[in-house]
């Protein structure tokens, strides 16, 4: 369906040290309810939209869905969607947004979003300073979904529009712990595809 990556309705599924751009659709895909997710130690560039998780917000089984998006590396020629969300729980730990041209992190349905210790780099365009979206939606409703910022750091004017209340969600237990955003830059230096030989040490 041109995604670089596409996970339809599976579990337990674990990406990481990739380097992506330029698919034909999206760079990765979570779809059809499914969970236990994690995308690490990665480098995006050159590409529109790039994370999708959950494709419909009339496929309510999605909210099952839980994704970790932990020390990666969103660089250059980035427009939006890092990711777009539905439905589910989503945990944005440690990643250094350092380009978007529309926003970093979107969603519409509800989503719950916790954004912990990453690094926002705004673009120089006034209207496009702001991190979050939320997608067809009015903030009468918006303002009850639990999108969450703690120990980001934001610069060039990057911000972060907060709402809801703190929960109890069950997936807030098994959040991994984070550092503050001024760590990223070192968190992050070795994102993406390694440079590896069989047999030795990477």
């Amino acid at each position: 369906d041109g995604d670089g990556i596409s996970i339809y309705g599976s579990s337990n599924i674990w990406i990481d040290h990739v380097s992506m751009e330029r698919c034909e659709d999206g760079l990765i895909d979570v779809i059809m309810g499914s969970t236990g997710i994690t995308i690490s130690n990665s480098h995006f560039t050159k590409h529109n939209e790039v994370m999708l998780f959950g494709a419909s917000n009339a496929y309510t089984q999605d909210k099952i869905m839980q994704i970790t998006l932990a020390f990666n590396h969103f660089g250059q020629g980035l427009v939006q969607r890092m990711p777009r969300c539905r439905h589910g729980f989503f945990h944005v730990v440690n990643n250094d947004y350092t380009h978007w041209l529309m926003y970093a992190i979107g969603g519409s349905m509800n989503p719950t979003i916790i954004s912990q210790g990453n690094r926002f780099i705004a673009p120089s365009n006034d209207h496009a300073r702001e991190v979050t979206k939320r997608e067809y939606t009015a903030e009468a409703e918006w303002k009850n979904w639990e999108w969450r910022s703690e120990g980001d750091l934001m610069m060039n004017g990057a911000f972060f529009v907060e709402s809801g209340e703190g929960s109890n969600h069950p997936a807030k237990m098994d959040m991994m712990p984070f550092k503050p955003g001024t760590y990223v830059t070192t968190l992050t230096k070795f994102s993406g595809a390694l440079d590896c030989v069989v047999g030795k040490p990477c």
